[in-house]
């Protein structure tokens, strides 16, 4: 009944907006009876020629109302044809049969699935600080002091004092004025990138970021323009569109124009150029905000992300984010730079001002592992750099069909599929019975990268392979050896 009344009420204010249109747009053709009809009749011009604009006769305007009219049963039948659209996509036989796996145990390099060990390659506990026993110690004893969870946000009664702390750390590892941590670590650029920047704003944002970096620019409403990944040609061709654009508009007030990158790109693994960007932001005075989440830990002398990986000082860095997911093993997110940067976000970051609070055994995790990264930097780092290593010398020829993107200094690789005539969700087919070949007759955890069907420039769909520091030599020969037999067999069928 209610789909039928709102399609009594369309078709109505159909009716309705032809009986009032002007005949001649009718005559042009305006998807009416009439309009057909009178499309069929040649105009004619005032010396009596066809082709031209003639004088309307209102009475033959008011014959061409009468016969737009909509009767009850013509409105009836477009309540039983009205379909209204899907609230989204239809799901494909083979995603309707999707299982994810469900895990009986923590989720270091070898967990439990169904009831059974398997080597893990899916996560990105990239310096093993989930499993470490000091960050186990510190959280359980936070859960005995605090208690679970907050239940507030910052700005009323969920600051604790561990978050103060471990937000200290966080600034004076990454030699900033401050820090401000987010509760989930996808909504840390999404909240950042709305809180500086507004309708009438610029972002240039490199169209290999994750989703929730592109949420942000979206939330923004600012104007977004995406250059080519790592392509400074492409990038500086933007940003001199967006200065010449400004000059144009004389507009006495300068807004704000921002570069957004990742330090490691999510999508494919690769290094952002961050020196050439860098070079082109000072040029056309444009600020920066670099997403280290996959680089924090892992690049640089300390392990502070690819800003140290170049040589860049922080302070020529506008804003800093990246997760506590990944190195630190936790959850949640942080932003760091100046103390205005930072205090702006604390009355303007949504993520911030409008979320519970970071449970304060999370944030207490996250001060041991920060503290054990500054301690056993140089072991963890090293095993981890040995580890990636290896994994793209036995990966690197897995199957003539799929071909390995990423840094050689990523720990993530990811295996494009790559067959003529294919479309992108037949290859994410093959790569989830990849993946579940794997796991059922191996005992190896993969998973295929996915994407949003809201981010219309997406990569490719590809097997994503994360490499820990806690994973040893046997692992990546195991898991290579046996995704080279499964891909043989899933590829050729």
């Amino acid at each position: 009944p209610t789909w039928h009344t709102l399609g009594r009420t369309v078709a109505r204010g159909r009716s309705e907006g032809t009986r009032h249109a002007p005949a001649a747009s009718k005559r042009r053709g305006g998807g009416s009876r009439a309009g057909s009809a009178g499309a069929q009749r040649p105009l004619d011009r005032g010396d009596g020629a066809g082709g031209g604009h003639r004088r309307v006769d209102p009475a033959e305007t008011i014959q061409a109302e009468k016969k737009q009219t909509t009767t009850e049963e013509e409105v009836e039948q477009l309540c039983e044809e009205w379909t209204p659209e899907p609230l989204c996509p239809p799901l494909k036989t083979w995603q309707k049969r999707l299982k994810p796996p469900v895990l009986s145990s923590d989720c270091g390099s070898t967990c439990v699935v169904e009831g059974r060990p398997v080597k893990n390659f899916a996560q990105t506990n990239f310096l093993g600080m989930q499993e470490r026993e000091e960050v186990r110690i510190a959280a359980k004893k936070a859960i005995e002091k605090y208690g679970c969870g907050s239940c507030g946000p910052r700005g009323f009664y969920g600051t604790i004092d561990v978050h103060l702390e471990l937000e200290g750390k966080i600034a004076a590892f990454m030699k900033t004025d401050e820090s401000i941590l987010y509760s989930y670590d996808l909504a840390t650029a999404a909240s950042t990138i709305p809180a500086f920047c507004k309708r009438g704003d610029a972002i240039v944002c490199d169209q290999a970021c994750n989703w929730g970096i592109k949420n942000g620019c979206t939330l923004s409403r600012s104007v977004v323009r995406y250059f080519q990944h790592n392509d400074m040609e492409d990038l500086e061709t933007k940003l001199k569109e967006i200065v010449e654009e400004g000059k144009k508009s004389g507009r006495k007030k300068i807004n704000k124009r921002f570069i957004v990158v990742e330090g490691i790109c999510s999508q494919n693994g690769d290094l952002t150029r961050l020196d050439k960007i860098m070079e082109l932001k000072e040029k056309y005075k444009f600020r920066i905000l670099v997403d280290e989440s996959l680089s924090f830990g892992v690049l640089g002398h300390t392990g502070r992300g690819a800003a140290e990986h170049f040589g860049i000082d922080p302070s020529r860095i506008e804003i800093i984010t990246a997760s506590l997911g990944n190195t630190l093993g936790s959850v949640g997110g942080f932003c760091c730079g100046t103390n205005e940067v930072v205090d702006h976000q604390r009355l303007s970051g949504v993520g911030y001002c409008f979320s519970a609070s970071l449970p304060p055994y999370l944030a207490a995790a996250g001060v041991v592992a920060l503290q054990t990264l500054q301690n056993s930097r140089e072991a963890l780092m090293e095993r981890l750099r040995e580890n990636i290593a290896a994994l793209r010398m036995h990966f690197l020829n897995i199957h003539p069909k799929l071909r390995l993107s990423g840094d050689p200094l990523s720990p993530l690789a990811f295996l494009h599929l790559e067959e003529q005539g294919m479309g992108d969700e037949e290859k994410q087919e093959r790569l989830q019975q990849i993946c579940d070949n794997l796991l059922s007759k191996h005992n190896i955890l993969l998973v295929v990268n996915k994407f949003s069907h809201l981010d219309k420039k997406h990569g490719a769909s590809s097997l994503k392979i994360a490499v820990t520091s806690s994973h040893t030599i046997q692992d990546i020969t195991y898991t290579a050896d046996s995704l080279r037999a499964v891909a043989r067999e899933v590829l050729s069928m």
